[in-house]
């Protein structure tokens, strides 16, 4: 990636490129929730107003300006993209038994672990309902697709909860299909619908994917670091012994005693107050965050680099900005 004197967008910006469609998706999403059963719009409502960016299906909206696709097909495209995402939330959340998303607190939180799993079923068929109104075959292949390899990260990642064996290979697996796939996919349906040659809708993919990557090796960086911006308490995911990049990276470096401090806090869930001290002094001592941000800065370059087929546009630069955001950004 040759980024030498240039000027990157804020997100701001790139939302900027983008706000007519923008406007256009949320309505679409408004007019799908529906008001049929009044806790479904509300629950709907409640995450889907709890401030995020939008940024998969940004990504849709701009690889569409990208390729010059010039009908309106990407806007439903776009909408189910995000509730695809928003369904992963929900049963994230209940999972997890998290109380808190972006500074607010979650669905499952509010309205209950039943609730919020139902109304995450509905969001994903509902996903499935714009896909076959788009009546692609082949967009809703990808979409399929990308939906049966989220759920199947989602297990994996489950089977990783408090095991200290696990292998940086494994984690990779996890993370490229929960995260990176539907990233993927919503790169990859603009090509389809502008019908481009294989090579193109490969590097948008492939685009995609390494975004994906980025994006959440720097979230996993970013749980031991902390900031007020986050939105959740730091260290989370060593309070819920699930295992990412920053802590696998600590265990291969550790000492025999540091070993049993990882297997007694992780694999066992034997906590005290001042575990998470320790758990952060051993990520600092063993450069496990830095190794982690270097890693996603690999594959946000990577991700620059597969848009090289595309020549220079406002599209491009936004979407290059993307991945710069991705590893970068402290929320």
């Amino acid at each position: 990636m040759n980024s030498i004197n240039k000027i990157y967008l804020n997100i701001a910006q790139i939302q900027e490129i983008v706000s007519n469609d923008l406007k256009k998706v949320n309505s679409i999403i408004i007019e799908n929730i529906g008001n049929e059963v009044p806790m479904i719009s509300e629950l709907s409502s409640h995450i889907l107003a709890s401030g995020g960016k939008r940024i998969r299906p940004m990504i849709t909206l701009l690889t569409s300006k990208l390729c010059n696709y010039k009908g309106d097909n990407h806007l439903h495209l776009a909408a189910c993209i995000e509730f695809i995402h928003t369904a992963t939330l929900l049963h994230d959340d209940v999972i997890d038994e998290s109380k808190l998303r972006r500074g607010v607190a979650t669905a499952n939180d509010i309205f209950g672990n039943k609730t919020s799993v139902l109304v995450g079923d509905f969001l994903f068929s509902r996903s499935f309902e714009l896909m076959v109104a788009n009546g692609s075959k082949r967009i809703l292949e990808v979409l399929s697709s990308a939906s049966s390899t989220i759920a199947k990260g989602e297990v994996l990642q489950l089977t990783t909860v408090n095991d200290c064996n696990t292998s940086r290979e494994t984690y990779m697996r996890i993370i490229t299909s929960k995260t990176a796939s539907l990233f993927a996919a919503a790169s990859e349906i603009s090509g389809i619908l502008a019908e481009k040659e294989n090579n193109v809708k490969n590097a948008l993919s492939t685009y995609g994917e390494k975004l994906g990557i980025a994006f959440q090796l720097t979230d996993d960086a970013l749980d031991y670091i902390g900031s007020e911006n986050l939105g959740k308490e730091i260290g989370d995911d060593f309070k819920e012994g699930k295992i990412t990049l920053p802590v696998i990276i600590c265990i291969e470096k550790s000492d025999n005693e540091e070993k049993i401090f990882w297997k007694k806090t992780i694999e066992d869930l034997n906590q005290t107050d001042l575990d998470l001290g320790k758990a952060l002094a051993l990520i600092k001592k063993y450069n496990a965050i830095e190794e982690t941000i270097s890693l996603a800065n690999q594959f946000a370059s990577e991700a620059i680099d597969a848009l090289g087929t595309f020549p220079h546009s406002e599209a491009k630069l936004a979407l290059e900005s993307l991945a710069q955001i991705a590893v970068n950004r402290t929320k």
